[in-house]
């Protein structure tokens, strides 16, 4: 997670290019003899970054081998990926999409082969899908919404940073903040557009906006952290200071922003612990153990009261946090709550 807009793209390039490595042709399966699995996500953002860290941890303590791939926010780069690895027999596949209505023949496909596709994270709309591993992303933007107009009094001007237009997570998290929006008319959207979950790309915005409507933005409500960060740099820009601003994801950077009060809130959703339990659901399904095909992962809400918890399992503390991460998968899914990781706030059922 704690990457630089650069440092991002090279871990990109270097996730793509370790899929390609991996889904050679001929290498039907693999050759240490582990459960192969294949991979493809939307983009190598901060919180897929910190996923992988998690699914590279489950894979190495599960006799796991991973196929990995980015598809750079590209639906047909997605669907050649997942054509590939189906081609190859891959004994499941993890799909992080980029858009909900998009891989169908490739679902088509790897049912009509017997092999588990599993979207996480971001849904697909079909329902020959073999399992489904979601945040409740309606519930997360009712969260972060609810944050602002308790930190707005219920009146103000705001501006919206969404997710790229289409994705699941956007769709969602756009839902949640209007079903609250209804609840205070006296709190106006200046503005709302897409940033596509990047942090360069919510400075330009955000920029843009600042230009238009100058003081009359009284908050910036962030569909992820970093959309979120890029809102709060350009701010800082133009002279701008005690904006609040809330994000989705508690991504380092994000956390550091909630601890310093440059951010009101966050919402956990530690793509460590999400795309593991992915991970051993697509696991199961492909050694045909019972499992649960349909666990909601719900992000608790991080303030200044909690953040320090959720700063030693991301960063501070990380290396233990992964070392005890496979067996908190699994009693997880045993439970049914995906997201426990002992939060303050969070209670186990």
């Amino acid at each position: 997670m704690r990457l630089t807009t650069k440092f991002v793209a090279i871990a990109s390039a270097g996730a793509l290019a370790l899929g390609m490595t991996a889904c050679g042709a001929g290498d039907t399966e693999s050759q240490s003899g582990k459960t192969r699995i294949g991979v493809s996500v939307y983009d190598m953002s901060s919180f897929i970054t910190a996923g992988k860290e998690g699914m590279d941890q489950y894979a190495k303590d599960n006799d796991i081998e991973l196929v990995w791939n980015s598809a750079n926010l590209d639906v047909s780069t997605q669907a050649n990926q997942v054509d590939q690895m189906i081609n190859q027999g891959v004994s499941a596949i993890i799909v992080v999409p980029v858009q909900a209505d998009s891989l169908g023949p490739q679902v088509a496909s790897a049912k009509a082969k017997g092999i588990p596709l599993v979207p996480v994270n971001a849904a697909l709309n079909s329902k020959d899908i073999a399992a489904n591993v979601q945040p409740d992303d309606v519930k997360a933007g009712e969260q972060e919404m609810q944050m602002m107009a308790d930190k707005l009094g219920g009146k103000g001007n705001i501006v919206v940073l969404q997710g790229p237009l289409g994705q699941s997570g956007e769709l969602d998290r756009t839902k949640g903040i209007q079903n609250v929006l209804a609840k205070y008319p006296d709190i106006k959207v200046l503005a709302m557009d897409t940033a596509n979950w990047k942090r360069d790309e919510a400075v330009n915005k955000t920029k843009n906006w600042i230009s238009g409507f100058g003081p009359q933005i009284t908050g910036v409500v962030a569909e992820n952290d970093d959309m979120g960060l890029g809102a709060l740099q350009a701010l800082k820009e133009a002279g701008r200071t005690g904006v609040p601003i809330v994000g989705i994801d508690g991504i380092e950077d994000g956390l550091n922003a909630v601890k310093s009060g440059e951010f009101i809130g966050t919402s956990l959703q530690n793509g460590t612990v999400e795309l593991s339990a992915g991970l051993a659901v697509a696991n199961a399904l492909a050694k045909k153990e019972k499992v649960n095909t349909n666990p909601v992962y719900i992000m608790p809400a991080i303030t200044q009261a909690n953040v320090d918890v959720a700063i030693e399992h991301v960063v501070t503390k990380r290396a233990e946090f992964l070392a005890g991460l496979s067996e908190l998968t699994k009693k997880n899914l045993e439970t049914g709550d995906i997201a426990y990781e002992g939060i303050p706030g969070q209670k186990q059922p």
